[in-house]
């Protein structure tokens, strides 16, 4: 009889269900390794615009009563180029010594809305249509009047636009004692449209190349 008792309860032994799996732990997230030196922009890539515009932007302080980095006004086109960084597309000139814009292609849907003009075949201007880059001293497109005459105090000679009633245009003289000036554009509104940097007559051009 104890040999039964015995026999019987190995089989319950045996037969009992198995142990429910324990579940392994979950990994641990693994931090992103920070990109290599490499893999970062180039310096005269500009970044997409932080303000969500998407549009490109040039790091402050490039755009001078000068020129353009290291391009000062009065170089030439290959100068230029060079300052830049980047493709400027292959603009020439319709006769020799002609007016004609040097600008960047687009960035996939960004524009840099940014143009270096040649004349005599001398960079003489830049002229900006977006708020992804600051004029000299702090003027953006966008900036209501009274913000552009508030930061160039006593430098702003307002005249009426020559084009678009109600608008103006806001010329503001290099305090460094250069003959470059800067040129802001406003809609009827007083909202700045768009500004331009240069050197005379070019900067004075509304026309642009005419």
């Amino acid at each position: 009889m104890a040999v039964l008792s015995l026999a019987l309860a190995a089989c319950q032994r045996d037969e009992a269900p198995p142990a429910e799996p324990v579940p392994a732990a979950s990994a641990p997230a693994v931090a992103a390794e920070p990109a290599p030196p490499g893999d970062q922009p180039d310096a005269h890539v500009p970044p997409a615009n932080a303000m969500g515009t998407n549009v490109p932007e040039v790091v402050d302080g490039v755009v001078t009563f000068q020129g353009f980095g290291p391009a000062a006004f009065g170089s030439d086109a290959e100068q230029v180029r060079m300052a830049w960084g980047n493709d400027l597309g292959d603009a020439k000139p319709s006769e020799p010594g002609g007016c004609y814009y040097l600008t960047p292609p687009p960035m996939g849907t960004a524009r840099y809305d940014i143009g270096f003009m040649i004349e005599g075949d001398r960079f003489s201007r830049i002229d900006v249509g977006n708020d992804g880059y600051t004029a000299p001293g702090g003027g953006k497109v966008g900036m209501e009047r009274a913000e552009i005459e508030r930061l160039y105090a006593g430098r702003v000679e307002a005249s009426p636009h020559k084009y678009v009633e109600g608008a103006h245009t806001l010329r503001v003289t290099d305090t460094g004692g250069g003959n470059a000036a800067l040129v802001f554009e406003t809609d009827a509104a007083g909202k700045v449209t768009g500004w331009r940097i240069g050197v005379p007559p070019q900067v004075d051009y509304v026309e642009r190349c005419g």
